[in-house]
């Protein structure tokens, strides 16, 4: 199973980004769960949100109610839509995937991309 992730970029405090990550090689997309982590310069890599394999979803505190996280599974690709974005949320972020229910713990996740990097300027 190989990820993808893009949709990164620069934007101003307030903005929106969508990133994306799709998933390609033998992959049964509904029976796993899929995650975004991220990892600022200096700081270690933080969970972010998930989406299981069933379609529930979890967030950490700080990006409740600004981000949401969805999937297409006839794309295999899972998206996390992130709203009214803080500088705070500057960081490369890493979309990861796993069979079965999910874990906040990064190691616990067998699959990931390579990452893109998201700016938020104040």
């Amino acid at each position: 199973v190989q990820l993808q992730a893009y949709g990164g970029g620069l934007v101003q405090a307030g903005g929106s980004l969508r990133l994306s990550c799709t998933a390609s090689g033998r992959t049964f997309f509904s029976r796993y769960s899929m995650a975004w982590f991220r990892q600022a310069p200096g700081k270690e890599r933080d969970f972010v949100s998930a989406i299981t394999w069933n379609g529930s979803t979890h967030y950490t505190e700080s990006v409740k109610g600004r981000f949401t996280i969805s999937r297409d599974i006839a794309k295999n690709t899972v998206y996390l839509q992130m709203n009214n974005l803080k500088p705070e949320d500057t960081a490369f972020y890493y979309c990861a995937g796993r069979q079965g229910q999910y874990f906040t713990a990064g190691a616990r996740y067998n699959y990931w991309g390579q990452g893109t990097q998201v700016t938020v300027s104040s």
